[in-house]
């Protein structure tokens, strides 16, 4: 896999994570802890998405 393509996979992760973070929060009755993990989750792809485009 190509770093270009990996890059875009990373930032398709990143976005789909986002919306359901998103979807999660107006939810009624929405479990904080997975919240936060899809958080953690999504910084991590970040860190990645932005270490492999330095």
């Amino acid at each position: 896999m190509s770093v270009s393509s990996h890059l875009e996979e990373l930032k398709r992760k990143h976005e789909n994570l986002s919306r359901k973070v998103e979807e999660e929060q107006r939810a009624p009755g929405s479990d904080d802890i997975s919240i936060a993990e899809m958080k953690k989750m999504k910084l991590k792809i970040k860190e990645q998405i932005e270490r492999l485009s330095a």
